[in-house]
């Protein structure tokens, strides 16, 4: 089964959407990895009380590759009906593999993301070598996604910005990936192994298309804080995103907290809505 013209368009108005939005007013998503104890449970029903909350889109995580084209038309539906976008998805490095990279574009197309993003390169050996195979992939994954109007992506943890012989491999993903190539920033894990969020943005023009909202304690707390409870210095982040980085969309994630996933899910958007009008 492939996308209908009418699923199509709606992508590309969507993905205009995007773009035109206004400084401080870019829509916020949830990393549904965030409910994902939830989402286990009843998807259907989680993506309805996320709705509920206010946030305008959703980033699916890997576990929708499972999915048939039938079941993609039915969340497609069901994010039509309640008024969100699926902003992008979150993928293992395998579906860069060529003999999955098909199937990923087909049920990205039909639940209306035109963002794939490798949310983890896997184990990586032979050092920062290792990181430029990692780089070729994407590459080459770029260009089948350009065809189908679609950008390939790459989300960052620790490992990503902690430097082998001094050089970080974000630093050899993005020399070595096309422009077109987004550069997913995950907040708090940056701040975690040490790097400054505001200058790898300010190093990286119009490659921030989107961003994890995640927050980060340099104590017991860790990963458990909520947004803005942490070390980020969120409103700089959000002043070089929307000035330099070419960001369209912000997403919240968070890896558990003091509260049930809902409620913590609330909780963050609540923080961030207060923060940025501000």
């Amino acid at each position: 089964m492939t996308p209908t013209r009418r699923e199509v368009l709606a992508t590309l108005a969507g993905a205009a959407a995007l773009s035109a939005a206004p400084a401080g007013k870019r829509p916020v998503g949830l990393e549904l990895f965030s409910v994902r104890g939830e989402l286990q449970k009843d998807l259907m029903g989680t993506v309805r009380a996320v709705a509920k909350m206010g946030y305008d889109g959703v980033e699916f995580f890997s576990p929708y590759m499972d999915w048939t084209p039938a079941y993609a038309k039915d969340v497609r539906k069901l994010l039509d009906d309640v008024g969100m976008k699926c902003l992008s998805t979150h993928n293992r490095a395998n579906v860069y593999d060529p003999e999955n990279l098909g199937k990923a574009i087909e049920l990205n197309q039909i639940i209306g993301s035109r963002y794939v993003v490798m949310a983890s390169a896997g184990k990586v050996e032979g050092g920062l070598d290792g990181w430029k195979k990692v780089a070729e992939k994407l590459t080459a994954g770029a260009e089948r996604l350009k065809a189908a109007n679609m950008r390939a992506g790459f989300h960052n943890h620790q490992t990503e910005f902690q430097p082998i012989n001094g050089t970080r491999p974000m630093e050899i993903l993005a020399k070595n990936t096309p422009k077109s190539v987004v550069l997913q920033l995950d907040v708090g894990t940056c701040i975690h192994a040490g790097s400054d969020p505001v200058a790898w943005i300010e190093q990286n023009p119009g490659r921030i298309v989107s961003m994890h909202c995640k927050d980060y304690a340099p104590d017991d707390r860790a990963y458990k804080v909520l947004f803005g409870e942490g070390a980020s210095p969120w409103k700089r982040v959000f002043a070089a995103a929307e000035k330099t980085g070419g960001i369209e969309y912000y997403l919240i994630e968070q890896e558990g907290s003091r509260y049930p996933e809902l409620e913590t899910a609330q909780r963050c958007l609540d923080a961030y809505k207060k923060m940025r009008s501000s």
